[in-house]
């Protein structure tokens, strides 16, 4: 799908075969799933190769950023995913020539899609290729920056549960409660990674970008930039105080799955203490002797049955008294 942004430019997608092809107005050209024929259309404008989702995916600086015949190729990991529970990143290319912008996708996130809308009720948000771009990152990191925020709210809540006063021992976490609790902090950490991935990215793409001619030319725009800077290296350091206290929520709660699996073992040594003796009497009771006196004794059963009850509630009351039950 290719859409165009900017003055008398419509929010409708432009088909590959149209004949008046690129509007020539448009600022930001968008690139989601492009066909081939799309490429071609959009290299016919800029006059260099659009790169292959293989290239996009390179991990090399050299390969993600780069300038040929004078357009500035860069390429970034934008997180997507997070509403539906399946957060994940992508490359996202970014284009920049004199005139126009191009980023090249093959997700859609929200930031893109937000962005565009108010570039659509706002053609004047795309003034320019430079400008529009600075927006657009703008956008995804302000994007980044909530996603952040809801995750460390998620994760408070996920602290109260582990570390809430409990009064009763009907009140504690049950291990399934616990586990269930850590697959909820295995989320988060996936989370966190694919978020912590896109600022990182955000950083390197911006660093890359301050250093280029056309930005430091413009007082405006190096500030701008700066920001940027500052504000995804922020967010690193929120993802990192984020992933220490995950990290902390995490031992807590194998902690809490320690101790109670201990108090069961605990309760099954009492109860074995307990039922130890009276085990052993009734085995003794049990043999077949025929000089046993108690077998012929009157109160002998009674005195058996006596016996095996003293031998189990003396150490129950002993068990109660240490605070072993």
């Amino acid at each position: 799908m290719l859409r165009c942004f900017g003055p008398e430019c419509q929010p409708t997608p432009i088909p590959a075969d149209h004949p008046g092809g690129i509007p020539p107005s448009a600022v930001w050209i968008d690139l989601f799933e492009p066909t081939h024929a799309e490429e071609h259309l959009v290299e016919k404008l800029l006059g260099t190769n659009i790169p292959t989702r293989d290239e996009m995916v390179e991990i090399e600086p050299s390969s993600r950023y780069f300038e040929r015949k004078g357009v500035i190729f860069m390429t970034m990991s934008v997180l997507y995913g997070v509403h539906e529970h399946q957060p994940s990143s992508d490359a996202v290319a970014f284009i920049l020539s004199d005139k126009h912008l191009v980023t090249v996708r093959y997700i859609d996130p929200k930031p893109f899609i937000v962005f565009a809308d108010h570039v659509y009720a706002e053609p004047d948000l795309a003034t320019d290729a430079l400008t529009t771009l600075l927006r657009l990152l703008d956008a995804i990191i302000d994007r980044l920056a909530d996603e952040l925020e809801e995750a460390g709210r998620a994760m408070d809540k996920v602290s109260a549960q582990v570390f809430r006063r409990r009064h009763a021992a009907a009140d504690r976490l049950s291990t399934v409660r616990l586990e269930a609790l850590i697959m909820r902090i295995g989320e988060f950490q996936r989370l966190l990674t694919r978020l912590r991935e896109t600022s990182v990215s955000s950083t390197r793409l911006l660093t890359f970008l301050d250093s280029i001619d056309r930005v430091r030319e413009s007082t405006t725009r190096h500030y701008h930039v700066e920001s940027l800077i500052a504000d995804a290296d922020a967010l690193n350091d929120q993802s990192n105080f984020l992933g220490e206290n995950l990290t902390f929520l995490l031992d807590a709660s194998l902690g809490l799955i320690a101790v109670e699996q201990n108090i069961v073992m605990k309760l099954f040594s009492v109860f074995a203490v307990i039922f130890m003796p009276p085990t052993l009497i009734a085995g003794i009771y049990g043999m077949n002797f025929e000089l046993m006196p108690e077998l012929k004794w009157l109160y002998g059963y009674p005195f058996a049955l006596t016996l095996m009850l003293a031998s189990a509630v003396i150490p129950f009351m002993i068990a109660r008294r240490r605070g072993w039950l």
